[in-house]
């Protein structure tokens, strides 16, 4: 009896139940019988324990709020400031490069300055300033073909765009750098400067522009007549462009992965995954890596 009790509470059961089962059976039954009758007994607790369970959470009832009227904080917070324009920071956009870019190069698209401000209104933007030179207002030329120029008075007249000053001495045009303009109000207001263009003389003029304008830069690209900038502006691992437009971030950016590989990953610029030590490094393809590594 005592052999068949110490041998079953090294497996784990309970006193109580092994004496049950060796009262029921007799101090000489075999202990496989013993055993089977453990097993039984605890397979039948377990499933009384899970009925009894279930029908206790089946009586629950929910209070508080309908479960269609809680949502996430980061939800409600989100909703919260996609409405509060306060949080959306100043747009500043480069009238010359946009309405080129929608022209092909070819001519100056006003209709392209429209549909980028178009874009901006629509995500809640109530601070927004287009810079176009002064002398777009003249009639269009073979040389300097412009289209849909009525748009430029009609946005004017809405406070949205302001035309750079320009004039004529002696029949030369004496034009004011509009591009100064652009990244000057847009630091001072903390903006964003909307354009393709790199800026790079401005650039050397100021370390504070420098840095302004590399972190502050929203290029885009025109498909037909759609406005679409990069969901990631500063790159893959940068913030998205919800944040990127915010003067205080809202939308948890996702966490950067890292590689399981490490530096030992042969992916090269194309793994998808996080690279810490590659944060500093120009992306090169596996093939230059390894031409990199023969000539060493």
């Amino acid at each position: 009896y005592q052999a068949k009790m110490d041998f079953a509470l090294k497996l784990g059961y309970a006193g109580d139940q092994i004496q049950a089962v060796l009262n029921k059976l007799g101090a000489d039954a075999l202990i496989n019988d013993v055993l089977a009758e453990l097993v039984r007994l605890g397979n039948k607790s377990e499933s009384e324990g899970q009925s009894s369970a279930s029908s206790t959470t089946s009586i629950l009832v929910p209070r508080g709020p309908c479960p269609k009227e809680i949502a996430s904080p980061e939800l409600s917070l989100e909703d919260e400031v996609v409405d509060n324009s306060d949080n959306l920071r100043p747009i500043v956009i480069d009238g010359s490069n946009v309405a080129m870019s929608h022209g092909n190069k070819e001519g100056f698209s006003c209709r392209g300055i429209q549909l980028a401000v178009d874009w901006f209104l629509e995500k809640g933007h109530k601070d927004i300033t287009v810079f176009v030179p002064a002398w777009r207002k003249e009639q269009s030329r073979p040389d300097a073909p412009i289209t849909d120029q009525e748009i430029l008075r009609k946005l004017e007249k809405e406070k949205i765009l302001v035309f750079t000053p320009s004039r004529r001495v002696q029949g030369r045009r004496v034009v004011c750098y509009d591009d100064r303009f652009i990244v000057k109000l847009a630091f001072d207001s903390d903006g964003i400067i909307v354009s393709n263009d790199n800026y790079r003389d401005l650039q050397n003029e100021k370390p504070e522009w420098k840095k302004f304008i590399e972190e502050r830069l929203l290029m885009y690209s025109f498909v037909n007549d759609k406005f679409m900038p990069p969901d990631d502006p500063l790159g893959r691992h940068g913030p998205s462009l919800e944040n990127f437009l915010r003067k205080r971030p809202v939308i948890p950016e996702h966490k950067k992965q890292p590689c399981p590989y490490g530096k030992k990953c042969t992916y090269g610029h194309k793994c998808k995954y996080y690279h810490p030590e590659r944060a500093n490094q120009p992306q090169r393809s596996v093939a230059d890596e390894l031409r990199i590594s023969a000539k060493l």
